[in-house]
């Protein structure tokens, strides 16, 4: 199957939610005195699948591959930021091992992505008419 838009890929829907549950974690009174680490946090998670969306309209495969491999270490980057957020009792330990788990999951499946990308190596992704 070829997946012909952006809501149709699993991975890019799995960002957006995770994303979203950020947006509510960092919604939270206690961020309010921890306006750095909030906004971090709000910007890297927001940008895992803005990176993924500007990656799909590329050109050619090894052109999306490279913006999933920014979109994965932005999922990582944003698991770093829920464990700061945790050790600063933003959230439990329940919490950031369910947020960690999700953004652990999009890197997992940027990875198999990326890795489907390179095999196929098409150079012109986008043959639909827009």
């Amino acid at each position: 199957m070829v997946i012909q838009t952006l809501d149709e890929l699993l991975v890019y829907r799995k960002a957006l939610a995770a994303a979203h549950a950020v947006s509510a974690l960092i919604a939270r009174p206690s961020f309010g005195r921890d306006s750095k680490l909030r906004d971090q946090l709000g910007a890297s998670s927001s940008r895992v699948p803005a990176v993924i969306a500007e990656g799909f309209e590329q050109k050619s495969d090894r052109h999306f591959a490279h913006y999933l491999y920014i979109a994965r270490g932005s999922a990582k980057e944003t698991r770093t930021h829920l464990a700061i957020a945790e050790g600063r009792r933003h959230l439990d330990r329940t919490e950031c091992e369910e947020l960690c788990g999700r953004y652990d999951e999009i890197a997992r499946m940027s990875t198999g992505l990326i890795h489907h990308l390179e095999r196929e190596n098409r150079k012109h992704r986008l043959l639909r008419n827009e």
